[in-house]
């Protein structure tokens, strides 16, 4: 008897008693199942499904992946990974907006999708309500506005940090640390006026809704106190504190000024770590999110490490020879290029490190070549024979050699194959030079 199983669903495995059948091609020819062992009826189920995804991803991008981040936003690796995705579509997933922002994310006018409120950490379903209630009666025009027409027991301190740091109330005041400054002061003003106006005492000029000072600054409120002038967060900072609220970068990331030229080194994007080959030896620019120093029992030192890039996150190792030589980069926060292989376990992916180096240290040789000398095959042969004299025997070159090839105003960069890598840059460009071909270092981050 033949047992023919379904996908897993609720932990229940479903089997189909097939009686007699000896192999999966007799079943295939009667027709009891498709060819990916679902029955038929599951299968035209689900090619129904991917039809209709399908057409509303390629006719409506924005809204599709709104709802695919929505329906997501408990986990933090997927929405990640599709954020990566709207990058790649040329969609914008902007930062909280506490005048716009939803519930949920949401599409806006062009390509351009809005962070929604319960994705933010600290702001719990109640904070979000009250905000919603009271944005009914129009936008908030400044922190002292959003505090006064808010109930401070449902959006308490901690939730109108959270909305500070996470960039939701940008719109009032860009600089992120003046708001935190400000916030306390204005709080316990807002809490002031609270009590006034439960026990029926009310300010004149609130009710006429006037200033009698005309000040703009106060946005229409008497007495609203003023914090002093403070510089705001440096930028690494400021991410660092977005990313501990919405779980990711979300305004900006530390590696999206060195996306395009990082493309010159070929590296893998980490959510395709998946689809690498094991033992094979890959490249990606990375920041290191968080590092887990361990002693083994021989005393050696090594580390645990969380890797992540502008598509998603990944374990990896350092083995204590690796450690030995590239523990001084580990530092959290750091952006660096690492060499490593791809290991599975327990149908997990993780990267086990060989070589790690701060991109501000990587560089680039950049050659200049025309269209001629690029399809030359003596050519070629030798231009490797100058770089490969450069490299001493035994040596493990990580230099990569761009070609610059012009023709005209046309310009295009080619990345030589691994054979044409080196070991010193100044050298190479030296020899380079002298052999009559154009070259010069880039450096693929500046310092």
């Amino acid at each position: 008897m033949v047992k023919i199983c379904s996908r897993r669903r609720v932990g229940v495995q479903q089997v189909y008693d097939i009686g007699v059948a000896k192999d999966h091609n007799f079943l295939l020819k009667t027709g009891l199942v498709a060819s990916n062992c679902f029955n038929k009826s599951h299968s035209m189920a689900y090619g129904y499904v991917t039809y209709q995804t399908a057409y509303l991803k390629a006719n409506y991008p924005v809204e599709y992946m709104a709802a695919l981040l929505t329906a997501n936003s408990g986990n933090q690796d997927k929405v990640q990974k599709y954020i990566a995705t709207c990058m790649s579509m040329n969609i914008t997933v902007q930062p909280p907006d506490i005048n716009h922002s939803n519930v949920d994310f949401t599409p806006v006018e062009g390509q351009k999708i809005l962070f929604g409120l319960s994705a933010v950490r600290n702001l719990g379903q109640g904070a979000i309500d009250c905000i919603l209630r009271a944005r009914e009666e129009g936008p908030f025009e400044s922190l002292a506005q959003l505090c006064d027409r808010v109930d401070l027991h449902a959006v308490n301190r901690r939730a109108l940090e959270a909305l500070v740091q996470c960039g939701a109330l940008d719109r009032f005041n860009p600089n992120r640390k003046q708001l935190m400054e400000h916030l306390p002061l204005v709080i316990d003003w807002a809490g002031s006026r609270a009590k006034e106006r439960s026990v029926g005492q009310f300010n004149l000029f609130d009710q006429l809704g006037e200033d009698p000072q005309n000040n703009q600054d106060d946005n229409g409120f008497d007495g609203v106190p003023q914090a002093p002038q403070v510089a705001d967060y440096q930028p690494m900072e400021k991410l660092k504190l977005e990313k501990e609220l919405l779980g990711f970068y979300v305004s900006d990331h530390p590696l999206k000024p060195i996306q395009k030229t990082s493309r010159l080194l070929a590296p893998v994007n980490l959510n395709e770590m998946e689809d690498q080959h094991e033992k094979v030896m890959v490249s990606a620019i990375v920041m290191l999110s968080s590092l887990k120093p361990i002693v083994t029992k021989k005393g050696d030192r090594m580390a645990i490490v969380q890797l992540e890039d502008l598509t998603g996150q990944v374990e990896a190792v350092v083995f204590p020879r690796t450690y030995e030589r590239v523990h001084q980069h580990l530092i959290e926060d750091a952006r660096l290029i690492v060499w490593g292989k791809v290991d599975r376990r327990d149908d997990s992916v993780q990267l086990i490190v060989e070589d790690a180096e701060p991109i501000e240290r990587v560089q680039m040789v950049l050659v200049k070549l025309n269209p001629e000398q690029a399809g030359d095959i003596q050519q070629r042969h030798q231009l490797r024979d100058v770089l490969r004299s450069q490299v001493p025997e035994d040596s493990k070159p990580k230099v990569p050699v761009i070609g610059v090839i012009a023709a005209g105003h046309q310009r295009q960069l080619v990345r030589l194959g691994h054979q044409f890598q080196v070991m010193d840059c100044d050298q190479a460009v030296a020899a380079l030079n002298r052999a009559g071909y154009p070259a010069r270092r880039h450096s693929l981050a500046k310092v």
